[in-house]
C-alpha cells in the first residue's frame, strides 16, 4: 500500500499517520522527520538541508525530494508507505510520480482530509504545550488537570506562536497557494478519496480504515 494523506495543518493527518503506519504495516514518512533524521546522521544531503535550516530558511525542492527518493529506495519502505506532508506542490508530485514510475510503482490512494476553516482555526488555537517536558494539551479536548498548568511539570502552560489565530490564518493561506492545487492533480489521477476529518480521533479512524481497506 502506497499512501498519501493531503490537508490543511489541523487536519489531524499526523495523528491518523502513526496509527495507519502501525496497522497496516507500512512506513510513515513526513518530511519533518526525513530533514531531522538526515541532519543527527550527518548524511551528504543532511549536511546541505542543515545549511538552510541554520539560515532560517526554506530547504529547496532539491534536497527534500532527494531525501524522499532517497527514504522510498530503502528496504523500510519495501512493504509500503504513508507520506504525510509530502509532496506539498505539483512539482513535487510530478517528480514524485516520475521516481515511483521509474521502479515500477504508482501511489495507490491519496486521502484528502477535509475539515471547516473554522474548526482547524479552534484545532490549533486550543493547543498549549509544556516548555519543559514538550507534552501538548488542548483546551477543549485534552484539558490539563489545573487550568493551564502541566500535570507533571507544574509549571505553565504557553501557547507556540505557530498556534496563534493570526500565524494559522497565514498558514493557510500558503496551504491554498501551494497545496490545495494537489487536489485536482490527484482527482483527475482517479486516485483521490475524501474523507470527514470531523469528530473525535477513533471516529476518524474508522472512517479511515474503512477507505483504506475498500481501496485494497
Amino acid at each position: 500500500m502506497r499512501v498519501i494523506f493531503l490537508g490543511p495543518p489541523g487536519v489531524g493527518k499526523g495523528t491518523q499517520a502513526e496509527f495507519i503506519a502501525k496497522k497496516f504495516g507500512i512506513q510513515k514518512l513526513s518530511t519533518g522527520d526525513l530533514l531531522r533524521e538526515s541532519v543527527d546522521r550527518g548524511t551528504t544531503l543532511g549536511k546541505e538541508a542543515k545549511l538552510f535550516m541554520e539560515r532560517g530558511e526554506l530547504v529547496p525542492d532539491n534536497v527534500v525530494i532527494g531525501l524522499v527518493e532517497e527514504k522510498l529506495a530503502s528496504s523500510e519502505c519495501r512493504e509500503g508507505f504513508l507520506l504525510d506532508g509530502f509532496p506539498r506542490t505539483v512539482a513535487q508530485a510530478d517528480k514524485l510520480s516520475t521516481f515511483l514510475g521509474g521502479n515500477g510503482e504508482a501511489i495507490d490512494r491519496v486521502v484528502y482530509f477535509s475539515l471547516p476553516e473554522s474548526d482547524i482555526i479552534e484545532r490549533i488555537s486550543g493547543r498549549r504545550s509544556c516548555p519543559k517536558c514538550k507534552v501538548v494539551y488542548h483546551l477543549k479536548s485534552i484539558p490539563p488537570k489545573k487550568n493551564g498548568v502541566c500535570n507533571e511539570c507544574e509549571v505553565p502552560l504557553i501557547q507556540r506562536t505557530d498556534d496563534k489565530p493570526e500565524t494559522i490564518q497565514s498558514r493557510l493561506v500558503v496551504y491554498q497557494k501551494q497545496t490545495e492545487p494537489l487536489i485536482q492533480y490527484y482527482k483527475d489521477r482517479g486516485i483521490l478519496s475524501e474523507l470527514d476529518g470531523s469528530g473525535v480521533v477513533s471516529t476518524v479512524q474508522d472512517r479511515l480504515v474503512a477507505l483504506l481497506t475498500q481501496s485494497r
